[in-house]
C-alpha cells in the first residue's frame, strides 16, 4: 500500500444506529447493599434503560476524494452477501465512488463473502484481496476507528424520536462530517499498520486512544 495507493483508495463499512443513545453498562454505577447490579430492580435504578430499541443498520465510504451518500440497509432485510453486493454495493456505494473517483480507485469492502468477491473481481478494477486484509481489524479501517465515533457524537446531541427522525439525524449529521477530519482519518492509518506489525498482530487501539 504506497502512499498514492493509499490516497486513492476507498475505505468502506457498517454501523447500527438505535432510536435509543448508546450506552456502555460497564460505566454504570449502583451503590447498594447488594451482590451485582442485577439483584437491583429496574424501577429503583436513577436512569433505567430500555433492553430492546429499534435501530437502522448504514454503510458508507470515504477516501480522500471525498465521502459516499450514507446507504440504509431495509427494514427487516436479510443483510446477506447478495444483498450486500446488489443493494449497497451495486446500486449505493459504487455510483458514488465512481461519479468521485473515476474508475482508478482501490476499494476496502467490509464483507470477504465468495459472492462479494466475485462481483468486485467482475465490476471493480482494483481491491484489497482477502488475503491483504487483516481479520478483524477495525483498528486500520479509518471509518471504524474515527469516522463513526465523530457521526455518533454529532448524532446523539439531541434526543432522537423514531427510526424516520433517526436517518434524517444520521443524514443531515454526515453532511457534517469534513474531508479534513477524513483526510486525518487516513493519514493515521500507516502508522496504525506500523503499530501492528510492531505488536505482531496485537491490539494497538490502546496506543491511540
Amino acid at each position: 500500500m504506497t502512499r498514492n495507493k493509499v490516497s486513492r483508495t476507498w475505505f468502506s463499512d457498517e454501523k447500527i444506529f438505535t432510536v435509543e443513545t448508546p450506552s456502555n453498562s460497564q460505566n454504570d454505577r449502583v451503590y447498594a447493599s447488594v451482590r451485582t447490579k442485577r439483584d437491583v430492580s429496574p424501577s429503583r435504578l436513577l436512569k433505567p434503560r430500555k433492553h430492546f430499541t429499534k435501530s437502522v443498520m448504514v454503510s458508507v465510504a470515504v477516501s480522500k476524494f471525498g465521502k459516499t451518500s450514507l446507504v440504509f440497509m431495509e427494514s427487516g432485510a436479510k443483510v446477506n452477501s447478495a444483498y450486500y453486493f446488489d443493494s449497497v454495493l451495486k446500486n449505493g456505494l459504487l455510483p458514488d465512488i465512481r461519479r468521485l473517483s473515476g474508475n482508478n480507485f482501490t476499494f476496502q469492502r467490509s464483507h470477504r463473502s465468495k459472492h462479494t468477491v466475485s462481483f468486485l473481481q467482475i465490476n471493480v478494477s482494483n481491491f484489497i484481496e482477502p488475503p491483504n486484509w487483516p481479520p478483524n481489524s477495525p483498528d486500520l479501517n479509518p471509518v471504524d476507528y474515527s469516522i463513526w465515533g465523530a457521526l455518533q457524537q454529532l448524532v446523539y446531541r439531541q434526543k432522537i424520536e423514531n427510526i424516520d427522525h433517526l436517518k434524517q439525524v444520521v443524514n443531515s449529521c454526515w453532511d457534517m462530517i469534513s474531508q479534513e477530519l477524513i483526510d486525518g482519518a487516513i493519514e493515521q492509518r500507516s502508522k496504525r499498520l506500523s503499530s501492528v506489525v510492531r505488536s505482531r498482530g496485537g491490539h494497538i487501539e490502546h496506543r491511540f486512544s
